[in-house]
């Protein structure tokens, strides 16, 4: 299996036909892209707000829905050279992203503004997360925060400001 390539993958889940798989799926193929990964396997998930209230339970003990969840597997440098790993074709699975469109509407007016920008930022949001980039500390936030401006800005959206606690 020749691993040699980015295979970007969209699910919608979520019974809305307002969300463009298409541009999603771009703007995370660029994002990746720009943030070095040139082969692996990523999905990025849409779903009702019942599925994500479920998931954010399982996976993160809250109750009720949460705009987006990341499920980092393999990192891009994960245990190997990548020189190394190239020769060996090593299959990747970088991980997968979930967003509840339900949510993303719901916030959008006081976070991003409109619906199309809250989604750009939760997809760029949660492919950094695979990659690595956290948010706990104040300098993962500062560069996490940087990193999604510079995204934003190559799409042509605006950072609504600072990360929530």
């Amino acid at each position: 299996m020749n691993q040699a390539s980015l295979n970007v993958q969209i699910h919608n889940r979520s019974g809305r036909n307002d969300v463009d798989v298409a541009h999603w799926r771009q703007v995370a193929v660029e994002t990746l892209k720009a943030e070095g990964v040139r082969r692996g396997d990523f999905d990025l998930i849409f779903v009702p707000a019942d599925e994500m209230s479920e998931l954010n339970h399982v996976h993160m003990g809250h109750d009720g829905p949460t705009d987006v969840l990341s499920f980092p597997l393999d990192r891009p440098s994960d245990g190997l050279d990548p020189q190394s790993a190239a020769e060996l074709e090593v299959p990747r699975h970088l991980g997968d992203v979930v967003i509840c469109p339900q949510v993303a509407e719901q916030q959008a007016p006081e976070h991003c503004g409109d619906f199309e920008s809250e989604l750009a930022l939760l997809v760029i949001h949660g492919v950094l997360h695979v990659l690595g980039h956290e948010h706990r500390e104040r300098q993962e936030q500062e560069r996490m925060l940087e990193r999604e401006r510079i995204h934003l800005s190559r799409h042509g959206y605006r950072h609504p400001g600072a990360m929530a606690p």
